[in-house]
Parts: structure tokens; sequence; C-alpha cells
């Protein structure tokens, strides 16, 4: 087989830092990095986002001896406003003639057809379409099961989960809440079923898979017997649009509130419905500070280290998650944990990922078919509101 030359774009390396290894095939084939790639590289370190990843990028350009990163010298000729027209200069100007750019943002590859330049996707960071939508939670009649699905059986959903298969013919009412639809019924089946601890929820904005959760949360930790859940955890990926969290004044919950107002509004809600008093610190209050004994809301760059027991675990927006991400927040996960994880990955803020490259699809596609996971499509008729429903109905 023919050596081939592959150069790297930014995204790539951030997406996934073993790709050099991968790429490379041992000694097969030659890997190369622009100078304005190490540039990027860079000024994301001190990301709070990505910066752990940036640092395990860099790492594996350092334990690879191999790797060709482009001479300085033409790069910092270049005075281009947008990074990827030096890439693309860089890669003309220094690459070999058969090199072909990875990357996965799709305004570069037309910008390299323009060049002239080869261009591929890095394949390992595409699973197919969008499986935490394909994969509804349901199987059809004539398939065989998987661990922890539902079928329709005679207009019946029929859950098949660890004690086997059982009929979903009532109505769960958790915290007061009654489901509105038969989807969110199923969805409290999954969150509050035993045998399962790790449920994820697909759903778009307005079918109350946060309001579901909390409900569950609070049910699991404060009213079911002999239970080992001590505290509840709500994990939050930062997307930041304008002023960046270091800047907010006040502890962890007070730099967050902005990013998770909503949830403080749905427990008061909760609250309201059933008190929920030792959630928070002072209910005579009317600022409902949390109790960190019970409640504690932790942006995902600060569970690394952490050993996560005896909780309950929401980890909300989870489409705005890269691989890496998930995989290093779910190891965090020990003994006596129920995690729920909660996202729309036909919503992604973060650029460097998209509809079927992000956390909660890569953990759809993973995880599907273990017997303690479990995974479902919130859908139904009526969610948040009027407008809400009129909007979904429509495809706005």
């Amino acid at each position: 087989m023919a050596q081939k030359h592959f150069v790297l774009d930014t995204n790539v390396l951030i997406e996934n830092p073993k790709c050099i290894t991968a790429l490379r095939n041992g000694v097969e084939n030659q890997v190369y990095i622009p100078y304005t790639v190490l540039t990027e590289l860079d000024g994301l370190k001190k990301d709070p986002r990505i910066g752990h990843i940036v640092s395990q990028a860099v790492r594996a350009i350092l334990q690879d001896e191999h790797v060709h990163i482009f001479p300085p010298d033409f790069a910092l000729t270049l005075t281009d406003d947008v990074m990827d027209d030096r890439i693309l200069k860089e890669i003309l100007h220094m690459g070999h003639e058969d090199a072909a750019l990875i990357t996965n943002d799709r305004i570069l590859k037309i910008k390299a057809g323009c060049y002239g330049i080869p261009c591929e996707e890095y394949r390992d960071s595409d699973p197919f379409r969008s499986e935490s939508q394909r994969y509804t939670g349901f199987v059809d009649e004539q398939d065989d099961p998987v661990h922890n699905c539902f079928k329709w059986e005679n207009g019946t959903p029929v859950f098949h989960g660890p004690n086997g298969p059982k009929e979903i013919g009532y109505t769960n009412e958790i915290w007061g809440v009654k489901p509105r639809s038969v989807y969110q019924n199923l969805a409290f089946e999954l969150m509050l079923c035993e045998g399962i601890d790790l449920v994820s929820i697909q759903s778009e904005a307005g079918y109350g898979k946060t309001f579901l959760s909390l409900a569950a949360a609070l049910y699991l930790m404060l009213e079911r017997k002999d239970n080992p859940y001590r505290k509840i955890y709500l994990v939050k990926p930062v997307v930041e649009i304008g002023a960046k969290m270091g800047y907010l004044p006040g502890d962890i919950e007070e730099k967050m509130l902005p990013y998770i107002k909503y949830v403080q509004d749905l427990l008061i809600k909760l609250h309201d419905i059933r008190p929920a008093n030792r959630v928070f610190a002072d209910v005579t209050n009317d600022s409902f500070k949390f109790n960190p004994k019970k409640f504690e809301i932790q942006p995902v760059a600060f569970l690394r280290g952490m050993n996560i027991e005896n909780a309950v675990v929401i980890v909300d927006e989870m489409q705005n998650l890269s691989r890496g991400e998930t995989r290093a927040l779910l190891t965090r996960m020990g003994e006596g944990v129920k995690c729920i994880c909660l996202g729309d990955t036909r919503q992604v803020d973060n650029p460097y990922l998209n509809e079927s490259n992000n956390g909660l699809n890569w953990t759809v596609r993973k995880l599907k078919g273990y017997k303690n996971y479990a995974h479902m499509v919130l859908k139904g008729d009526r969610s948040r509101g009027p407008i809400t429903d009129i909007v979904l109905k429509s495809k706005l």
C-alpha cells in the first residue's frame, strides 16, 4: 500500500487527540501539522471548555517524534485575518505534493477545493448520522429486543427491562408530576428502574426532559426508601456567548446561575408542587440558594479527579460535550450512582462539534445494548405550552 500524507486541521486534533496515531497507522503514513495550527492551539489552551483537550493534543504531538511541523518562517509572513486561509497557504507552500488536508470544517473543505488541495473528513470523528435520534428506544415487533428497550404490542408499550418483559399499562406520578404523554411516562420508567444506572434522553426543547429528570431525582433522593442516593449533581457544559464565566462575581453556583436559571425555576416549581426543603439552604429566603450537601451544580471542567458516589447525576445539554469529555465525565461515576443524560443533537452550540459528532450521540452509539444502560427519544403532542406546541408541530 502506498504511503499517504496527511495534514491535520485544528478541529481534528481537538476532537480526537489520538488521531495522529490512527492516521500514521504505525509507520506507514506521514502526518504534518501547519505552524498556524500550533498558534491556534496556543490560543485555546486557557479556554475552560477545552483547555484539557488541547493539552492532550499537544502531548500527542510531543510524543510522536515523526510528526512533521511546517517550519515557522513562511507562516510568520502571513497576515490573513482568517486562520484557515493561512493553513491553506502553508499547505500549498510547504506541503507534500500528495498531501490531503484532514478536517471536519465544511467551509474549510470548500476553500481547500478552491485551492486544489485534496481534503478528507476524519472518519473516526463522524459516527453514523445521529444515532441518538434514529434509535428511539423502541424496536419493531419483528426485531429482537435490546436491553432496556420498548416494543409496541397490541397498542401497549412493553418494557424489556432487567426483570424481563413488562407491560406499561399504568401511569407513574413522581413528586406530584403526572406525565403528559406516554413517552414522558416511559421516560420516568427508565429513570426509576433499579437495574439501570445510566439513562440518556434525546428530545427537542419543550418536551420536559429536564423537568422530568429533576422530579425523578427528588423522588430518588428524598422519597424512595432504602435508596443509596444522598445528593443530586447537575452537570452542565458551559458554552459561552459573551462574557466569560471567570469574570462573573461569586462562587460556582453564582457564576453558573445565568446558565442554569431555568433549572432553579423548575426546582422552585417542583417545590411548590411538593416541598423539597432539604434541597435549598433556606426556603424562607427568596433567593432559593441550594443546599450544597443535597444539590450541587458543577461545570464539566470541575469534575476532573472527582469520584462521585451515592448520587443522582443529571448531565444537561450533553450534545455540547466532545467524545473525550463524555468519557472523562462518565468515568467519574462510582458506586450507587444514577446518571441521567439529557440533550438534543440538533441543537449543538459547541463550535467544534456537530449533529453527529457529540457526546450524546457517541454515548448512544457505544453503549446501546448494555444491561445497565437505556436510551429513548422523548416526543408527544403536548409540551411546555401552546406556543411551543405549534412551533414543534410546524417544524419551524
